[in-house]
């Protein structure tokens, strides 16, 4: 089977990579570009740990396949911090919440998080809660999780 070319922007930058039709973009982000932080953790699209946002809707980057990015604007967990390195204030607030253990589940939830905070930048805790529901975590709990994410969107209002 012949390899489909594929042009689009991840995190800011226009790349481009040949990938078999068949393959997800969580493949050809983790395979192709050496975008490692996305995880898969079921495959089926249950459990958020590979969440992206193309084009700003946040997907399972499991469920979409690679040569569908041709075009698109996607961001990964890699391109959250800033280009300095500082890091967004969700990934400050998760630290200071001490809101993730092993860390498998924590870039599907912070991709999940900054894009529930750039559609509802003051979203209540059960906002939060529902937005959050597709991604998976068996170490945390949730309520650090949920803690930071709150953290994260009253500082980002200016009203932390």
């Amino acid at each position: 089977m012949s390899k489909i070319h594929v042009t689009t922007t991840v995190n800011g930058d226009e790349v481009e990579f040949l990938t078999d039709p068949r393959e997800t973009l969580l493949d050809c982000l983790r395979d192709h570009l050496d975008l490692t932080g996305s995880k898969e953790g079921c495959g089926t699209g249950d459990c958020g740990a590979c969440s992206v946002t193309v084009d700003g809707t946040l997907v399972s980057s499991c469920l979409m396949l690679g040569v569908e990015a041709e075009g698109k604007k996607i961001e990964t967990i890699e391109g959250m911090a800033g280009k300095d390195g500082e890091l967004h204030p969700l990934q400050r607030k998760f630290i200071e919440h001490a809101a993730l253990q092993c860390g498998f589940c924590t870039p599907g939830f912070l991709v999940a998080s900054k894009a529930l905070l750039e559609k509802n930048p003051d979203p209540t805790e059960t906002e939060v809660r529902y937005w959050l529901a597709g991604n998976l975590c068996r170490c945390t709990g949730y309520d650090k999780i949920v803690r930071a994410v709150m953290d994260a969107a009253a500082e980002m209002r200016g009203a932390a």
